[in-house]
């Protein structure tokens, strides 16, 4: 899954450590989720996207594919 969580950090001088306290999960969390390892839950995504004051898809753009 694609996602922005890097950049929005890198906005906010923010560390992975900071973010992963804010949210409540481990830096290697961050880390995973960064190097599109692993996909958050709703519920976690959501919690990124709160910390950074955006919506969730533009952290988790979406990747719809209109192909037939």
């Amino acid at each position: 899954m694609n996602n922005e969580v890097k950049v929005f950090r890198a906005k906010r001088d923010m560390s992975q450590d900071e973010l992963s306290k804010l949210i409540g999960v481990s830096r290697q969390t961050i880390i995973a989720i960064e190097k599109k390892k692993y996909n958050p839950s709703l519920k976690l995504a959501y919690k990124i996207a709160k910390v950074f004051a955006v919506n969730v898809e533009e952290v988790f753009p979406n990747e719809v594919s209109l192909q037939d």
